[in-house]
C-alpha cells in the first residue's frame, strides 16, 4: 500500500471551479482564495453561483441564487411550496434568501478523498444539476414572484413537469 496525499493534485477546488468557467468562457469573480461568484444566463433567467471552500471541513458550498424576488404577500406560500419541492429533490435544496426574498439552490458537498480531476468533475455535475432544476422551477417562482394572488390551479399547473422542447 503506497502513501497516497488524497489532496496531492488539489489544495483548493476553487482553482478546479475556475478551470470549468473559463472552458464556458463565463467571466468570474475570485473574491479571494475560498470564494469565487460566477453570473450565468440561464433559459429563464440571469443565475448567481456562489462558492465557498472550507478547508478545515473539505467541503465546498455552492448557492444558485435566481434572479426573481417574492413578495411579502406571496413567502408564506414560497415557503410552503419549496418545502414540498425539496421532498423530490435527490441533491440540495431550494431556500429562501432573508434579506432579498430570492429563492436559491444551495448544496454543501465533502470533498475529502478527491483528487483535482473527480472534484472538477464533482463540481461540474453539482453546477449542472443546480441550473437544471432552477431552470425546471423558474415558473414557479415567477408565478410567486408576481403581485397578487396565486391560486392552487396555476400553482399546480406550474409545479408540472414539461415535456417536449420548447
Amino acid at each position: 500500500m503506497t502513501d497516497l496525499d488524497v489532496f496531492e493534485d488539489v489544495s483548493n477546488p476553487l482553482d478546479s471551479v475556475e478551470e470549468i468557467l473559463c472552458a464556458n468562457d463565463w467571466t468570474f469573480d475570485r473574491m479571494n482564495e475560498d470564494e469565487l461568484r460566477v453570473q450565468i444566463t440561464g433559459n429563464a433567467c440571469e443565475y448567481s453561483l456562489y462558492f465557498s471552500w472550507h478547508e478545515n471541513m473539505s467541503a465546498i458550498q455552492f448557492s444558485c441564487d435566481i434572479d426573481l424576488s417574492f413578495t411579502k404577500d406571496s413567502l408564506d406560500m414560497a415557503a410552503k411550496t419549496i418545502t414540498a419541492i425539496n421532498a423530490s429533490l435527490w441533491l440540495g435544496h431550494f431556500d429562501i434568501d432573508d434579506e432579498t426574498h430570492a429563492p436559491r439552490f444551495r448544496h454543501t458537498s465533502l470533498m475529502r478523498g478527491m483528487t483535482y480531476s473527480s472534484g472538477a468533475e464533482h463540481v461540474e455535475d453539482l453546477m449542472d444539476i443546480a441550473l437544471k432544476e432552477c431552470e425546471r422551477f423558474y415558473p414557479v417562482f415567477h408565478l410567486l414572484s408576481q403581485n397578487g394572488p396565486v391560486r392552487d390551479g396555476d400553482l399546480g399547473l406550474a409545479l408540472m413537469d414539461n415535456a417536449g422542447n420548447s
